[in-house]
């Protein structure tokens, strides 16, 4: 999942903290912004097209993952605990 690269290669033990989550969020929304200015223009291919919904999944993911953690520390629980849930789970929340 996008959600946990590069922090999913981290050696066991070592938590991702909340700023490396919102720097993954930064990393995908700025490929986001990239991807649709060229579906402005036109200029996306097929491969391209597929890439911008899998990154909007994966921002999903992420943002639900940077929720979750702010609530477990927020009531007490460790944020390190908080997993990254299936596509099928953050894309089907009621808004």
């Amino acid at each position: 999942m996008d959600c946990l690269n590069p922090i999913s290669v981290r050696r066991k033990g070592d938590l991702m903290n909340d700023n490396e989550v919102l720097q993954r969020i930064n990393e995908l929304v700025n490929e986001e912004h990239e991807l649709f200015k060229r579906s402005e223009h036109g200029q996306l291919e097929d491969d391209q097209h597929e890439r911008l919904r899998a990154l909007q999944v994966n921002l999903d993911q992420c943002w639900d993952l940077l929720r979750q953690r702010r609530a477990r520390r927020e009531f007490g629980e460790d944020p390190g605990e908080a997993k990254v849930r299936d596509a099928s789970v953050v894309e089907n929340y009621k808004q």
